[in-house]
């Protein structure tokens, strides 16, 4: 008997930091641990997320894997902008580099030999939400919403939304996503189309889930929801949502029936021919791979690029501070003759008379090598 190419390997041998990675029953399954910053991906974890995503479509005894993030808060929020903010805006040619590894580890999951399922366990933000987009089946708990937030950072969400959402929403709602950053709870993606199941994850004092459905339903979902029927008998609000995140009043967040859900999906794709289901996903991805090869090239190069201007300094460095960001006063400084929107501290253009150093800030009024006063700008 050959020895094969591709040998079986334990989870425990890649020795992951910031990812779980587990393979039981068919079902290979990647979790993004790094719930102190909601599961927002490092550089080191998208290499970690690539190998995992690379190993499961690799390994014949999965035939499906599910995706998701630690805990309960969170899915994905995308990249780190700590990180970004700390790293890549202080060397934009570094972010380069890391587009490599992101791009990586998004094609691993379109790549991914098995139908990969995102159990959306908390918000899917930014890079999370095209983490979820480059699924091939995704759950949600109610507790949960999905956003963009490129254009309130300073950076535009072409690692998977300006390409995917408009074949999963439209081209109106899509603009509507990435333009306005709002929010959309797990009902609304389901209506829209982002998701295929909803799942009712908030209890209340008396230990029952609070949103119920009619027709002796327990979730919501794409193929069983009459469009024209009132599927809900009760239904959990915002407030309650927050107070089940807080542990308040005695409400709780339970994801229990959405592993219930998410494990009848792992039984349902386990019982199909695998080398048909692996050829599905490959024509299925004919419109999303012609989206994602055409423009994430120049994608990375422009964002590389974009992130030596003062929008990615102001929009990130705001989010680390924790303030909002100054966007009126960033429109100011472009729609001045003498202002400038691209540099802190305006063009380099000026000279010192006392050392000679050139390329000084023009808004500088002393020179940054000698300490000679500038003459008048």
């Amino acid at each position: 008997m050959p020895t094969s190419m591709f040998p079986k390997q334990t989870p425990e041998s890649f020795e992951f930091r910031e990812v779980q990675y587990e393979k039981q029953g068919w079902v290979a399954r990647i979790t993004i641990n790094r719930p102190h910053n909601y599961n927002a991906y490092s550089t080191p974890a998208l290499r970690e997320l690539a190998l995992a995503f690379q190993d499961a479509s690799f390994d014949d005894g999965v035939a499906v894997v599910v995706f998701t993030g630690s805990g309960e808060r969170s899915f994905c929020t995308g990249g780190d902008v700590k990180e970004y903010q700390s790293c890549y805006t202080q060397k934009p040619r570094d972010y380069w580099k890391y587009m490599s590894f992101f791009k990586a580890y998004i094609e691993s999951i379109t790549n991914c030999s098995k139908p990969v399922i995102a159990r959306i366990n908390g918000m899917a933000v930014g890079g999370g939400n095209e983490s979820q987009l480059a699924c091939d089946l995704a759950v949600m708990g109610e507790h949960a919403y999905i956003a963009q937030v490129g254009t309130n950072v300073g950076s535009v969400a072409c690692g998977g939304s300006t390409q995917w959402l408009p074949l999963h929403v439209g081209d109106r709602k899509a603009r509507g996503i990435l333009f306005l950053n709002q929010r959309y709870p797990a009902f609304t993606s389901l209506a829209m189309g982002l998701v295929n199941v909803a799942v009712p994850t908030v209890k209340g004092a008396d230990g029952a889930f609070v949103t119920r459905f009619t027709n002796k339903r327990t979730y919501l979902a794409d193929w069983n929801t009459d469009p024209w029927e009132q599927p809900f008998e009760s239904r959990v609000t915002p407030a309650e949502v927050k107070k089940a995140q807080e542990g308040a009043d005695g409400y709780s967040i339970d994801l229990s029936r959405m592993d219930e859900v998410v494990a009848e999906l792992c039984d349902q794709l386990v019982h199909k021919f695998f080398e048909c289901t692996r050829y599905t996903k490959a024509q299925l991805n004919y419109w999303k791979d012609t989206a994602w090869h055409a423009t994430t090239g120049h994608a990375r190069d422009w964002l590389s690029v974009h992130y030596t201007s003062l929008e990615p300094h102001e929009g990130m460095t705001a989010f680390v501070e924790k303030r909002k960001a100054d966007y009126v006063g960033m429109r100011r400084r472009a729609a001045d003759p003498d202002g400038s929107s691209e540099f802190l501290w305006g063009p380099n253009s000026r000279e010192c008379p006392g050392c000679g150093a050139k390329w000084l800030p023009r808004e500088f009024e002393h020179c940054g090598k000698c300490g000679a006063s500038l003459p008048g700008k």
